[in-house]
């Protein structure tokens, strides 16, 4: 039997989602990843890990006329993304596939933009076990060097791979990215301006040359007592965009 799913009005209630009532829900990730991808329209755009299709269908809305193409090795979540796709009038493919496969199991061709939210932990160990309904957003079975692998095959080159992950995790990412993507841009994410940052926004170009460029901080929330930050505000009700410099 499928899990119950509910559904849910992200942009302004320009997106209905339906995702699973219990288990993994996307959120404030999702939004911002949508954010930072300025597809033009008619360039293809894949996420790997597309769960539900939030990202997806985020992006769709914000950049009509770019390609959708998601890949989610769990089949509920992906039935729910094509799902989603078909509840905005959005045309796209989502594919029930794991990333450990490798692009080339696909079959498809590079693509313009390649997208993700990778799980956030490699290890079992190093965090209390999650629910089992949640256990594949949390834990990469095959370590984030497969899902960046993935991405850099995913892209012609020239093309840029955006994920968005845990802010300690930035020196691994680069590391494994570095050897055939450059031009790196990296947007820090505060959830308060005067806290670390938990989250980082990464941009990088498949065989890009230029130097790697800091970009201006995301603070999420203030002390104010108002839930997010004008700013963010404008980004989760679709107002406004994370671009890149």
């Amino acid at each position: 039997m499928a899990p119950e799913a509910k559904e849910d009005r992200l942009l302004d209630g320009r997106v209905r989602l339906r995702q699973p009532a219990r288990g993994y829900r996307a959120g404030m990730d999702a939004a911002l990843l949508a954010a930072a991808c300025d597809a033009k329209p008619g360039q293809r755009v894949i996420e790997a890990g597309c769960g539900a299709g939030a990202v997806l269908c985020q992006m769709g809305v914000r950049q009509p006329g770019a390609g959708l193409f998601g890949v989610e090795r769990d089949p509920e979540a992906a039935g729910l993304a094509r799902e989603n796709l078909a509840l905005n009038g959005l045309e796209g493919e989502v594919i029930t596939g794991d990333v450990a496969a490798g692009f080339r199991a696909l079959g498809q061709p590079p693509f313009d933009w390649a997208l993700s939210n990778p799980p956030f932990f490699d290890d079992e160990a190093s965090l209390r076990a999650p629910a089992p309904e949640r256990r594949g957003a949390w834990i990469a079975d095959d370590g984030l060097k497969a899902w960046t692998g993935f991405l850099l095959k995913a892209v012609r080159e020239g093309g840029s791979i955006a994920i968005i992950h845990r802010a300690d995790r930035l020196a691994d990412l680069l590391a494994l990215l570095a050897p055939k993507a450059g031009s790196f841009q990296i947007r820090p994410i505060h959830p308060f301006a005067d806290e670390p940052a938990k989250r980082v926004l990464i941009r990088a170009v498949k065989t890009g040359k230029a130097p790697l460029r800091l970009e201006s901080a995301l603070v999420l929330h203030d002390r104010s007592g108002g839930k997010h930050t004008p700013e963010t505000e404008a980004i989760l009700r679709g107002r406004a965009a994370l671009p890149w410099s």
